[in-house]
């Protein structure tokens, strides 16, 4: 019977993709440029390759931040400074929230049940911004950020990390939930625990990497949890 649920904030309870197209539009009109659906496209898809290179230990999280940046500005023939632009983009991602479907039905569904974990990647300032927005600071038994680690999933010391923090919890009794294969689940699998892919695109798995479970909606994952 599951004990400890850990579940990933970015793409899973908050659609990061609205609010990433909302904070950029804000960014690019700030610094004298028309946002276009694709410079916004764009954007995004430099955004994710970096972020998949720092999960395979290539780059680090601070190269990160100004490097998506600098691609972009690159690529859409823009002269402007890729670290102003990142402040921008911080202060405009940390306010405000957009959530997935039915992550307040399941968030609620879950509380109370089980002890549950924030398990994210990301910037502390950003990531308790948005969660202070939608009221989900007091939430979460833990909430455990890779910027106050040092290390990010899916590194076996984020996992180790968080389980201390959780005073070493039974891993037959551990979840993770989350939208990213290279991320939430290769770390889950590195780990020990169990694994929940949320693909609510339902996009194919052309990896090796099995999840022990699929979903392609949060609710359906109740069911899973009553009986694993």
């Amino acid at each position: 019977m599951i004990r400890d649920i850990l579940i990933d904030l970015d793409n899973t309870i908050f659609d990061f993709s609205a609010a990433e197209a909302v904070a950029l539009r804000h960014v690019l009109t700030d610094i004298g440029i028309e946002p276009t659906e694709e410079s916004i496209a764009t954007y995004s898809r430099i955004n994710k390759a970096q972020w998949e290179r720092m999960e395979r230990g290539e780059i680090v999280r601070e190269v990160v931040l100004i490097l998506r940046y600098e691609i972009f500005f690159r690529e859409m023939g823009i002269d402007k400074d890729p670290a102003a632009a990142e402040k921008l983009y911080e202060k405009y991602l940390s306010i405000g929230h957009y959530y997935m479907p039915h992550a307040e039905e399941f968030l609620a569904a879950v509380k109370g049940k089980y002890r549950i974990y924030l398990a994210t990647n990301g910037i502390k300032e950003i990531q308790n911004g948005r969660l202070k927005s939608a009221g989900l600071l007091d939430y979460f038994d833990g909430i455990f950020i890779s910027s106050d680690f040092g290390v990010h999933k899916p590194s076996v010391a984020y996992f180790d990390e968080c389980f201390a923090r959780m005073e070493n919890p039974d891993k037959e009794k551990t979840v993770i939930i989350g939208d990213s294969l290279s991320s939430d689940i290769l770390g889950g699998k590195n780990a020990g625990i169990k694994t929940i892919y949320y693909n609510p695109k339902a996009v194919p798995n052309q990896t090796d990497l099995k999840p022990d479970f699929e979903v392609s909606d949060l609710c359906d994952i109740l069911p899973i949890l009553e009986r694993i």
